[in-house]
């Protein structure tokens, strides 16, 4: 059912990290023909500032990993409670094993404690997490869930790749949710038009078209003087426009409808942070202002993907407690997701700069291993 609630889930923690490398737009004004007017043109339309990015070696497991132990501390938890992991992203480290069952290692989490990923929804991501990790708790499966989200979008596409490369920054996010025995009320809305799957889409990333020498060095560039990889994302810019403007103004008339809760009484408004241009968009279509529904988080992160919603809570919302809380979000499939939600009991940890773990594999040392793996005929 698209439409869902829960009344006793509740939303104890959350916290974020980000890389320490960050990139500033006005650094990279070569890619703007060193012309300051072209520059500014752009920073105004779609809300360039800065963003962070990770180095060579650092995963969205790293970044995660990093924000759930930031967590456990902080909210002193027992990483032995916890019930059930779930990890959404796409930037997987592997094809197979689950991310979350890599963080569950990492972490040491307790073995009767359920793991799984979710993927390729990107920047609906979070909510649809959130859904599936409520579910868990409503039907008593579990009590404690952990919710892990994070991407490492700036590695999806080329630095010369001015279409996509400049929107996009690297987070890491941990939310822990609990039963409750009081009632405490959160409304979820999702969907999906999977009919226009292909409008978002990173083709050699799967299967389908799997990275053989016979595309390793593709390279193309368009019109613009952008250019492609086969394993890059691509993305129909004006048709994902149109779908989000079709989705998200509707979905929080609906999601208001449903709840019972007059748009005018809901706190907050976390837009997915896909750009400055596309957030006042959708604000000024469903009549909310900038001070409800801020597009700050995209000028100092940029576009976090399936972070981005929960970089705006850990961002906008710090140091405050509300409740009617409602996070809209819309991503690939193309699918949308929104949901009203209770924070005047969450802890928030807000944004840290991520910590490097100290053992850590870079690249080389990571083939070295695995190529010594199949040497043993792939005994450990």
């Amino acid at each position: 059912m698209a439409l869902s609630k829960f009344e006793h889930v509740k939303i104890s923690g959350i916290t974020a990290v980000v890389p320490e490398r960050v990139i500033n737009i006005d650094d990279e004004i070569g890619f703007y023909e060193n012309n300051p007017k072209k520059l500014e043109r752009n920073k105004k339309i779609l809300g360039l500032g800065s963003r962070h990015v990770v180095d060579a070696g650092t995963t969205s497991v790293d970044l995660c990993e990093d924000a759930a132990r930031n967590l456990f501390t902080e909210m002193k938890i027992d990483p032995q409670t916890i019930d059930a992991l779930i990890m959404v992203s796409t930037s997987h480290d592997y094809a197979y094993p689950a991310s979350a069952c890599v963080l569950h290692g990492r972490l040491g989490l307790n073995e009767k404690c359920a793991a799984l990923d979710i993927a390729g929804l990107a920047c609906s991501g979070y909510v649809y997490g959130l859904w599936t990790a409520s579910s868990m708790v409503e039907s008593g499966a579990v009590k404690r869930c952990l919710l892990l989200v994070g991407d490492i979008s700036s590695t999806h596409s080329d630095i010369r790749n001015r279409t996509t490369n400049m929107l996009f920054g690297d987070a890491g996010t941990a939310t822990l949710l609990e039963y409750s025995e009081e009632n405490t009320s959160s409304w979820f809305y999702l969907g999906t038009r999977g009919k226009e799957w292909e409008r978002i889409i990173a083709p050699a990333t799967g299967y389908r078209i799997p990275v053989r020498e016979d595309i390793a060095n593709i390279e193309t560039t368009d019109a613009g003087g952008n250019v492609w990889h086969l394993w890059e994302d691509i993305m129909d810019g004006m048709g994902v426009f149109q779908f989000t403007m079709d989705v998200a103004p509707a979905s929080i008339k609906e999601l208001a409808a449903f709840s019972g809760i007059p748009q005018e009484d809901i706190s907050f408004y976390a837009f997915h942070q896909a750009n400055g241009q596309i957030v006042r968009s959708i604000s000024r279509t469903a009549g909310i202002s900038e001070e409800k529904a801020p597009v700050e988080t995209f000028r100092k992160y940029a576009n976090c993907s399936t972070a981005s919603v929960a970089t705006v809570l850990t961002d906008q919302l710090k140091d405050k407690k509300l409740n009617n809380v409602m996070l809209v979000t819309f991503g690939v499939g193309l699918s949308w997701a929104s949901c009203l939600i209770d924070m005047e009991q969450t802890y928030n940890g807000g944004i840290k700069i991520f910590q490097k773990p100290q053992q850590s594999f870079n690249r080389q040392e990571a083939v070295e291993h695995y190529i010594k793996l199949f040497k043993n005929g792939g005994v450990q």
